[in-house]
């Protein structure tokens, strides 16, 4: 099959940070003349700074700012040659000082992310693999990605899973030599660490397991000498455990560090890591700023420090126990997550807290899953105890304004989470009124709510969705049932402002990724069916496109409507126990994409839908008449030439034997479009079909000798659209024949017969879907998973392909 438009998670990425610039929330500039730490100046206002990473304050230590200072005085703003070659005079003083913090060999480095880029692929060998968790940083996960060149395994497991991992590790010892586990020592983001001694227990049990952790964000205020909170949890540190710190954050100054107590892998490193080779070294400014720094951490000062910080830690940790605040993550590191869960709740509180003088950080997608929004606040030095109390007073006001601004309440904060957050009194709702209802069955909803909003569209017809209900709701097979809700608002005059449907069901995670990913994907499925695969709560179902939600644009109670369906639609979600929601087939400039973002949705790329339009007023010539010029070349070149080789006749009510046929040639077609990775439908679906009078079956043959060559499988909504659902294809006879195109115009034929007034031709093979005159229209869709795990295994096998 033809190949169609996939969706690329930068794209994702993109649409979201473009969001939250717009609401002021990122891309933000500093307007001071001058920094002490304490505050900070945006759009004119002058903030109390909560995002600072120097935990310490050292930043502004006028000792490592002299020692800048005089080292660009006594040898220039750089010294440009690589450190391969020779090194400027400092860098012996800075690494002799290094090791004596960290009582091991070190390796200087530019930053953490070329560092990364360094050693990485330097000591991850062709036989060996990598497994990353999920939370781990950016750079550390983009260094991996090198590695994908060379053949060798990457995987993610979810966060901090230790039972995970094991069974990775488990699956992975008999193939490979070393395994790396890749993990921060502290996280950016919830400020939780990693369980560094349970993984070296997990190293003693399989000793094939090599540790890799990136520890920037526990450096300083953490250990003997302020060596970071993973070296802390070692009494030796182990050849086997490679361990990056930072020169910068609470260190003061500029760089990176990875300590190494093997001396072979050392040496491996220096002598050749990538960036090491190639890249300028640090700047002569920061090699005595960082030189400064260290004789503070080898001295006692260092523990004051230290000490002075743990206060305020524990102060804020007092002040946030007394709150009802969705604090995240117990913990005793400088790094605080509120969490909002929906984005909305988290821009009007970020925003409200600047314009009150606090500046904090939003955490947003894709640092975190998009339902887990949230604010980050670090505590360093430079908040004073007044800062703190502020700070926490501002946050119990505004924090229940912003929940009942935004339609959020502790208790979905608390979902989204899988934390127990309780109300302690309802949020503040819209006086205006407007009524839910739910129903299982096409059956129970009044018809007129139906025939007048969503009966025009594709196969959403009445007999359309009982079709869809007898056929999927009690398959033989339960894994693959579908479960039904519809759901109708009405206004107090009982009129609709919203009606639409939704199923849970069994999906396939690669079912919008690449070919190459699902084809990869379908030779482990041989072995395990339901590897890859969640159950998934989606609007519409995986048999239709189109809108499959009505909303009444006029209506001024719409936007409440919506809100209400997104929060039903979260409850539905836990309630089943799904992995992930999607509210599909979206315009691109839906008018309500913001709204339904700004309630814990990303935004991604569907595959592009075709459209034949307006068919009712291109009867009276020849179809082909009414292409453009290039498309009647097309026809005449690649349709027209064929025409006497084929034949075409309409059936309906089949036989059970005729339509077995029928569905091995769609098993033909199947089992060959990756593209769109859907399980086949069953038997049972093509039973039902046969016998229901709104489907019909198109069927292609040969004029010499009847053969069978292909079908296409429609139904007719009689409200004006015809919908060429599936087809099936004997591939021996696809080029003789040209069997796809020559269905594709008998649909055509056929529909303009029905005076269908368009064809609703689906997605995939849009090119030839377009000669034949069909509109390609760009879809999205919105998507929200209990965590970013699933999206970053496909974006890692994408990129893998």
């Amino acid at each position: 099959m033809a190949k169609i438009k996939h969706n690329n998670f930068l794209d994702t990425v993109d649409r979201v940070i473009t969001e939250a610039k717009e609401a002021g929330i990122v891309h933000l500039r500093a307007e001071d003349s001058k920094f002490t730490g304490r505050h900070l100046k945006v759009n004119g206002v002058v903030c109390r700074h909560f995002g600072n990473t120097g935990y310490l304050g050292l930043e502004q230590d006028n000792r490592i700012k002299m020692a800048a200072m005089q080292a660009i005085s006594r040898y220039g703003t750089q010294f440009p040659l690589s450190k391969t070659y020779i090194s400027h005079p400092l860098y012996e003083e800075l690494e002799e000082k290094l090791e004596l913090l960290f009582k091991n060999p070190v390796i200087v480095t530019k930053n953490s992310t070329l560092g990364h880029m360094a050693v990485i692929p330097t000591v991850v060998r062709d036989e060996d693999a990598v497994i990353l968790d999920h939370q781990v940083h950016w750079s550390v996960q983009n260094a991996a990605q090198l590695l994908k060149v060379r053949g060798i395994p990457v995987q993610l497991v979810r966060h901090n899973n230790l039972e995970m991992l094991e069974t990775l590790i488990q699956k992975l010892s008999s193939k490979v030599s070393k395994i790396w586990y890749m993990a921060d020592g502290v996280y950016s983001m919830f400020g939780d660490y990693a369980p560094v001694k349970e993984l070296i227990e997990l190293s003693k049990k399989y000793p094939q397991l090599h540790l890799y952790f990136d520890d920037v964000h526990g450096m300083s205020w953490r250990g003997e000498n302020g060596m970071g909170y993973v070296m802390s949890q070692f009494d030796t540190l182990p050849e086997h455990v490679l361990v990056f710190g930072t020169l910068s954050k609470t260190f003061g100054a500029s760089g990176s560090v990875l300590v190494c107590s093997n001396n072979q892998l050392y040496h491996k490193i220096k002598n050749f890591g990538g960036p090491l080779t190639f890249s300028a070294q640090l700047e002569p400014s920061a090699v005595g700023a960082a030189i400064a720094s260290a004789k503070i951490h080898l001295s006692d000062e260092i523990y004051s420090l230290q000490e002075e910080l743990k206060y305020r830690i524990n102060y804020f940790n007092h002040r946030l126990a007394k709150t009802k605040l969705p604090l995240i993550a117990q913990n005793s590191s400088p790094v605080f997550y509120i969490g909002t869960g929906l984005p909305a709740t988290g821009y009007f509180l970020v925003q409200q807290l600047m314009k009150k003088g606090f500046y904090v950080n939003l955490g947003l997608f894709p640092a975190v899953p998009v339902k887990n929004t949230g604010i980050r606040i670090t505590i360093s030095k430079h908040n004073d105890l007044e800062d703190i109390d502020a700070l926490a007073d501002l946050l119990v006001t505004h924090f229940g304004v912003a929940l009942g601004a935004t339609h959020n309440s502790l208790t979905r904060i608390g979902k989204a989470f899988r934390i127990n957050f309780k109300d302690t009194r309802p949020f503040a709702t819209n006086k205006q009124k407007v009524v839910l209802q739910e129903f299982e069955s096409i059956r129970e909803i009044e018809f007129n709510y139906w025939f007048k909003t969503l009966d025009s569209i594709n196969m959403l017809d009445y007999k359309g969705m009982l079709f869809l209900e007898e056929s999927f709701k009690r398959l033989k097979d339960p894994n693959h049932q579908w479960r039904f809700k519809y759901v109708v608002i009405t206004d107090d005059f009982d009129h609709p402002v919203l009606v639409t449907f939704l199923t849970e069901s069994l999906w396939k995670n690669d079912m919008l990724a690449p070919a190459s990913v699902s084809k990869e994907l379908e030779k482990q499925r041989e072995a395990d069916p339901d590897l890859q695969t969640s159950r998934v709560l989606s609007l519409g179902c995986l048999f239709t496109e189109g809108n499959h939600l009505y909303l009444n644009e006029a209506h001024p109670q719409v936007e409440l409507a919506l809100t209400q369906l997104l929060e039903y639609i979260e409850n539905l979600a836990h309630q089943w126990k799904v992995s992930m929601t999607v509210l599909r087939d979206f315009d691109l400039n839906y008018n309500w994409s913001k709204s339904i973002q700004s309630q814990g949705y990303i935004p991604i790329d569907m595959p592009e839908s075709c459209v034949l339009q307006n068919l009712q007023d291109k009867v009276e010539q020849e179809y082909s008449q009414y292409l453009s010029k290039r498309s009647q070349k097309h026809f005449k070149k690649d349709i027209e030439p064929f025409m006497h080789l084929v034949k075409s006749n309409v059936v309906k009510r089949v036989s059970s034997k005729n339509i077995k046929s029928y569905y091995d040639l769609y098993l033909q077609v199947k089992d060959r479009n990756y593209g769109l990775n859907t399980f086949t439908y069953p038997l049972e679906a093509f039973e039902a079909m046969r016998t229901n009078p709104n489907w019909e079956f198109i069927l292609l043959k040969a004029v010499d000798d009847n053969r069978l060559l292909g079908v296409m499988f429609c139904y007719k909504n009689y409200s004006g659209t015809y919908v060429p659902s599936l087809i099936g294809m004997d591939y021996r006879y696809l080029a003789d024949f040209q069997t796809y195109r020559q269905l594709l115009y008998q649909t055509i034929i056929r529909a303009r017969k029905l005076n269908m007034k368009q064809v609703d031709f689906g997605m995939s093979a849009n090119f030839e879907k377009r000669k034949l005159g069909a509109a390609v229209i760009p879809k999205q869709a919105f998507v929200q998973t209990d965590d970013n795990f699933l999206l970053e295994h496909l974006e890692m096998m994408r990129t893998s392909n």
